[in-house]
């Protein structure tokens, strides 16, 4: 219930104030079934964008720093990611990412919409980032089709550290879904892994317009380098066409 009213009476009439989103693409949108939507990560409001202009309801796997907050912040917090469909997940190591791919088998056993951020963590500079194979892994280990979604402007409207929203025009454009059937029972081999969520990043970038960068955003964020990596490329790899 929860989730209705903000999407619909608190949040979202706000959300389209001051945004004005639109989409592209909606009709690639299943109206019944389970299926990934893969998404480039721009600002913290894309897990609520994106759920704004999708009548279905989209469940996020969320870090699980979100809901280990302490005091009367820590715990409405914490309350307000769970109601809004965000489930934790704990990335801390293997047995923990383990753990974390079976929740998100669990909620697409249910036929339910997965939001998933294949870069891992938002994009420090708003160029698109090397996608990390947990996604491929889940989508060849269950077989449902992967939606490409790319946020535009959201990071405008919620630009880093900002701490209010501002005035902007978000887009939000989905891609075909995508099938990626032919590497049935590859599941684990991580060359075919690596293959699958490069085409996945592949038709991100298309579908976004962003620069594409062959490094993964959370180890640049890691190591705070005074200059950003010159992107060695506007295409992926060869084996992310197919």
């Amino acid at each position: 219930m929860w989730y209705w009213l903000f999407k619909y009476v608190f949040l979202g009439p706000l959300l389209y104030v001051i945004g004005r989103p639109k989409t592209q693409g909606l009709e690639h949108l299943p109206s019944n079934g389970s299926a990934i939507l893969a998404s480039n990560h721009l600002a913290v409001m894309d897990s609520f964008f994106l759920p704004l202009m999708v009548r279905r309801r989209i469940t996020f796997l969320a870090k699980q720093e979100y809901f280990t907050g302490t005091g009367v912040k820590g715990r409405f917090l914490a309350w307000f990611y769970t109601v809004v469909g965000q489930v934790p997940i704990d990335r801390t190591d293997a047995d923990s990412a383990q753990a974390a791919l079976d929740t998100a088998k669990r909620i697409l056993d249910q036929g339910k919409l997965l939001g998933m951020y294949p870069e891992g963590t938002r994009s420090p500079d708003g160029r698109l980032y090397k996608g990390k194979t947990g996604l491929a892994r889940l989508a060849l280990e269950t077989g449902v089709p992967v939606i490409p979604v790319a946020m535009v402007g959201t990071n405008v409207v919620n630009p880093p550290g900002a701490r209010f929203l501002r005035s902007g025009k978000v887009e939000v454009r989905f891609g075909k879904p995508m099938d990626f059937s032919r590497f049935d029972g590859m599941a684990g081999n991580r060359f075919i892994e690596r293959a699958v969520i490069d085409e996945v990043m592949y038709a991100l970038m298309e579908l976004s317009g962003q620069e594409y960068v062959d490094v993964y955003a959370a180890s640049l964020k890691e190591t705070a380098a005074p200059e950003l990596p010159s992107p060695t490329s506007s295409r992926l790899p060869e084996s992310a066409a197919g």
